[in-house]
This record gives structure tokens, C-alpha cells and sequence, in this order.
């Protein structure tokens, strides 16, 4: 069962596309897990970050298909950050999610084969497509966010470890924030960089698909240009999008119809503070506030869940 196949059934089997994003900061976590570490160590923010992740899993784990960690909040602790980080991956692969790294890592050779190896391959996807779990990687997620930025062959070493693990990598092509354009937007030979990059991502995908047609090579496209979301779909009929911008950024549900399939698959829309705090949202504050704030991320789940199930 390789990647792309694992993403397309968890979204038939809960009836969701909403990706939930793992982003613990500081100044907003619930109260409770913030006045305990408040003046410790990292080591103790660490734990906390570790404790609200898991919780957010144990809520979601039956409502969506997939979870993304965000890198640098963890990284912002330092050595126990990062172990945080490999905890809350591990955990929410054991709880049936399929997770996305959100690292945006890449370099040239040996380097981008070193990030692949490290973050490529968990043991339940390793063991779904029938291989041989110990050779997970070390941090054990099933799939990364990467630049591609320095080229093809900085590609294709993912690809490789995607291949050897059943894994899968979501390329930068149209992200959601507004300087996006600066360099994506820009024309060469008659074509943006950014429809440049979805015809590298095609080319890396062919002689790779499952019966769905879909190969490891995700994309990433911001719900905050429906305009080039409808566009590189119909550019990308071969990758799972990974679509951030939905919520907090403006991205609403009608803008984000176009990145899914006929059959209401092949992408996921993912929202982070708009259900991780949601308990500091208006419309949830007063009825759970901090002390019910797991009540308030499934509400907030279950609400993303019907938005986006009224357009599919």
C-alpha cells in the first residue's frame, strides 16, 4: 500500500479531508498546561507541548485522516523540543493517523538523502505496504514537506526513499502566504515558476501511481489563491495537495472545492490554530474556555468537518 493510497482511504474511512496541524506555541496554550511550565525549563514546555499534541490526537484521531506537526515550534525549545516532536509523531502514528512533517527541509545529494532518511518511513506505513517495520526512519513520519528550490536533483533523493518506503513528500508549488508571488508568480519561457514546479512534480510521479492513479508526490497549494488551486489541480491529476490557508488565513471552504477529486479524495485541507485553539475562539470561549479546551478542538473538528462536507 504505498503513500498516496494510505492518505485516499483514511479520508474515505472517516469521511474527512481536514488535516489537523500540530502548531504548540507558548502564549497560547490551554491554562492549564501553560502555568505549569510557565518559568521552567524547556524541558518542562517540552512536556507540555508533548501532553496538548497527544490530547489533540486522542480528540481527532476518528474525525480525520492526518495530522502535521510543525517543526519549528518544536525546534524553538531546542534538544527537547525535538524530542517532543518525535513523541507526538510516534504517537499519532500509533493512533491510525497519517502524518505530515511540516519541515520544508531540502538540500543537494547526500544532504537531501540525510533529510529523507531521517524523516521518511514509519513502521505503520512501512508495515501496511508490506515491508519490513525496523527500517522506519528515526523520526518516523510518513511524509515531509519539501522546497524545490535547488532543483530536480535535489528531489529525487525523496523520491528514492519514497519509493524504498512507501512514503511520501508534499513540494512547495503555490504556497499561502502573500510574498509567495514574489518568486512564484514570475514568468520564464511564458510559464510561472509555480506551474514549472507542478510539471516537475507530474514528471516525478509518472511510472509511480496506485490504482487511483495517484503517486508520493504531493503538493503544496494555499486555499488563498482559488484561482491557481483550480489550475494546478487540473496540472497536478497525479498528487495528493496538501492545501494550508483555510480558516485563520482566509481560505474558506468554497475556495477549496477544486483541490479535491470527483470521488471527494486526493487532497487534504489543513487548519491549525482554528481547532487547536479553538477554545480561545468567540464562539467557543464561553461555552468550554481553557479548562474544556479538548471539547472545544472537537467542536471545532466537527465543524471544519461539515464545511468542507457541504462542498464536496
Amino acid at each position: 500500500m504505498t503513500f498516496s493510497t494510505r492518505i485516499n482511504e483514511a479520508i474515505s474511512r472517516t469521511g474527512s479531508v481536514t488535516c489537523v496541524g500540530l502548531d504548540p506555541r507558548k502564549a497560547q496554550l490551554p491554562a492549564p498546561l501553560r502555568d505549569a511550565a510557565e518559568g521552567q525549563s524547556p524541558d518542562a514546555w517540552a512536556a507540555a507541548y508533548t501532553q496538548f499534541c497527544c490530547e489533540i490526537v486522542d480528540v481527532v484521531k476518528d474525525l480525520v485522516p492526518c495530522v502535521k506537526p510543525q517543526a519549528a515550534f518544536f525546534e524553538q525549545l531546542g534538544p527537547a523540543g525535538m524530542v517532543s516532536l518525535g513523541e507526538v509523531i510516534r504517537y499519532a502514528s500509533e493512533a491510525g493517523l497519517v502524518v505530515i512533517t511540516d519541515g520544508k527541509r531540502n538540500d543537494i545529494g547526500s544532504t537531501a538523502t540525510a533529510y529523507a532518511d531521517a524523516y521518511l518511513g514509519s513502521r505503520a506505513g512501512i508495515s501496511a505496504a508490506g515491508g519490513d517495520p525496523d527500517k522506519a526512519s528515526p523520526w518516523g513520519s510518513d511524509s515531509l514537506t519539501v522546497s524545490p528550490y535547488l532543483g530536480q536533483d535535489s528531489l529525487e533523493p525523496f523520491v528514492e526513499v519514497c519509493d524504498q518506503r512507501a512514503a511520501g513528500i508534499f513540494v512547495l508549488v503555490k504556497t499561502s502566504n502573500p510574498g509567495g508571488g514574489y518568486l512564484q508568480d514570475l514568468e520564464s519561457d511564458g510559464k510561472t515558476i509555480y506551474r514549472s514546479v507542478a510539471d516537475l512534480v507530474t514528471q516525478l510521479n509518472a511510472g509511480r501511481l496506485d490504482a487511483d492513479g495517484y503517486g508520493p508526490v504531493g503538493a503544496v497549494v494555499g486555499a488563498t489563491y482559488p484561482e491557481q488551486l483550480a489550475e494546478l489541480r487540473e496540472a497536478m491529476p497525479h498528487s495528493v495537495l496538501l492545501v494550508p490557508g483555510f480558516g485563520a488565513q482566509g481560505g474558506a471552504a468554497d475556495d477549496v472545492k477544486a483541490a479535491l477529486d470527483a470521488s471527494g479524495r486526493g487532497a487534504v485541507i489543513n487548519s491549525s490554530r482554528g481547532i487547536i485553539f479553538a477554545h480561545a475562539r468567540k464562539e467557543y470561549a464561553d461555552t468550554f474556555g481553557d479548562a474544556r479546551w479538548q471539547d472545544a478542538v472537537r467542536a471545532a473538528t466537527e465543524e471544519m468537518n461539515a464545511q468542507l462536507g457541504a462542498v464536496v
